[in-house]
């Protein structure tokens, strides 16, 4: 050992950026352990620091007795005042031990100060980085791996990964590189840090260095897509009237937005301004193809964008990419059509519609601009809620939804007998859907109410039935009435 040791603690605190506490401590074990091997593991020893002199000292702890058992554990008095004059028996007195430990001894004390110097690096690198997931980081390239890359952040290696890189990329040893620091993970080995640079989150850091008003606040950006290397999408949004978010984010001569496209490659990027109006969201995020008109259906967050024919390729996109992208960015399932093929489908959807009964044009139209596609949607309303939606009376559209459910059961009638397990031998205890005008909504309601079977309905009374909900007057006598036909139809059958 050194005779001050101060000042090499100074400089490994110094140079492995470890706290001076830590080094003592790392020191302390080390001579513990390397004076077990010399003097055994009997006896109580301890080591202690002294900062004055510089040193570490070894004491062997013993008690005073008047006659030695055990040499390990016990002085007598006598020598025991040579140390201290004061001694008493039954005192215990530290006694000063050697430190110079041979070669063996230095070089165990030597491994055990290298592990712990190199435990607290790791300790200070992962305690440094474990709170900055998503910030961005500058590095030098050390070394590929596997198709991973070695990246020296300060004291820190970092991977990325080579699902993380742009493709196309080559790096160079000794290049800086900056990326996104995309987790912090904790092991045997020590704390791994992982980059990327395809993550979205880089994307939207760039911006950030690159765009003051961002960091000020005035400019948010709302949301990022990427395909790493071919295009990208970031929309964004100012809370100052006078400060155009697209303008801000492109540049005086596009010089911040190209500052970005160089650092990723060469990746074009589509700035979007978001809206409140969610349509007009989706609208900037497929430009630069103009949209003709939008369907949206809010429950399943999908819209439907029809577009002119001319419009189609540019709206899609290569192989899909814009409209990917334009998804990917605002978060709803969008599906593009041309208006001759919307015109088509449109056509068959409003023909469809005229073979329900008080249907014609106009009702047709107001049932597809209210988002129906499909008898089986009509089947599936609430005729009180359908009255509302054509403003006819609520008899004729019962009778609108009655004849819809039996189109619909007509067409799946096959596959649900097939499917069906054989009912029982009297015809009255078949299931209710065997009878015209019971879909799956008039079932449940049917069923609620403790009507479960045809008997159900063919026992009970036109006024009893009529107090359900949805049910009315006159869907109850039809009710009873079908119930009838087709108790009579099986008996005949």
């Amino acid at each position: 050992m050194p005779s001050n040791l101060n000042y090499v603690i100074e400089q490994v605190g110094k140079d492995k950026g470890i706290d001076r506490k830590v080094i003592i401590e790392a020191l302390e074990q080390a001579v513990l352990t390397a004076s077990r091997k010399k003097y055994g593991h009997q006896g109580d020893i301890e080591v202690r620091y002294n900062e004055e002199a510089g040193e570490i000292e070894l004491f062997q702890f013993k008690q005073v007795v008047e006659e030695v058992v055990n040499p390990s554990a016990e002085i007598v008095l006598k020598e025991a005042r040579e140390l201290d004059s004061e001694a008493q028996i039954g005192d215990s007195l530290g006694v000063k031990l050697n430190t110079d430990f041979g070669r063996i001894g230095a070089q165990t004390a030597k491994q055990v100060i290298i592990q712990k110097v190199r435990d607290a690096e790791r300790e200070n690198v992962f305690n440094e980085f474990k709170d900055r997931k998503g910030d961005l980081v500058s590095g030098a390239v050390q070394r590929m791996e596997k198709g991973n890359l070695y990246v020296t952040i300060g004291r820190a290696e970092a991977i990325l990964p080579s699902k993380e890189q742009i493709p196309g990329e080559v790096y160079r040893q000794g290049e800086r590189i900056r990326a996104y620091i995309l987790d912090v993970q904790k092991n045997s080995k020590g704390p791994q840090i992982f980059l990327s640079r395809t993550h979205p989150g880089f994307l939207i850091k760039l911006f950030e260095m690159e765009v003051p008003e961002i960091s000020e606040g005035v400019i948010k950006i709302i949301s990022a897509a990427r395909e790493p290397g071919e295009r990208a999408k970031i929309s964004v949004f100012s809370s100052n009237r006078d400060v155009d978010p697209v303008g801000a984010c492109v540049g005086m001569k596009g010089s911040r937005v190209q500052n970005v496209v160089q650092e990723l490659r060469g990746e074009r990027i589509d700035i979007i301004p978001w809206s409140q109006d969610q349509a007009k969201y989706v609208c900037n995020a497929l430009a630069p193809a103009k949209i003709s008109r939008v369907y949206i259906d809010e429950e399943n967050r999908h819209m439907e964008m029809v577009v002119a024919d001319d419009q189609l390729s540019l709206a899609i996109g290569k192989k899909g990419q814009n409209v990917r992208l334009a998804s990917k960015l605002t978060g709803w399932k969008i599906d593009i059509k041309s208006e001759s093929k919307m015109e088509k489908i449109s056509n068959e959807i409003l023909e469809g519609f005229k073979v329900l009964p008080h249907i014609g044009d106009v009702h047709s139209r107001i049932l597809y601009n209210e988002g129906f596609r499909s008898v089986k949607e009509v089947a599936e309303v609430d005729p009180e809620e359908l009255a509302k939606i054509l403003e006819i009376e609520k008899e004729k559209a019962s009778e609108i939804v009655d004849v819809a459910l039996q189109l619909v059961r007509k067409e799946e009638g096959p596959e649900v007998r097939e499917e069906a397990a054989p009912g029982p031998t009297d015809p009255g205890l078949d299931p209710l859907d065997r009878i015209e005008g019971v879909g799956e909504k008039t079932a449940k309601i049917l069923e609620a109410n403790g009507f479960k079977r045809v008997q159900d309905i063919l026992k009970t009374t036109v006024e009893k039935l009529s107090e359900l909900p949805g049910i009315g007057s006159k869907r109850a006598e039809k009710l009873i009435r079908s119930a009838q036909r087709y108790v009579e139809g099986r008996g005949n059958g």
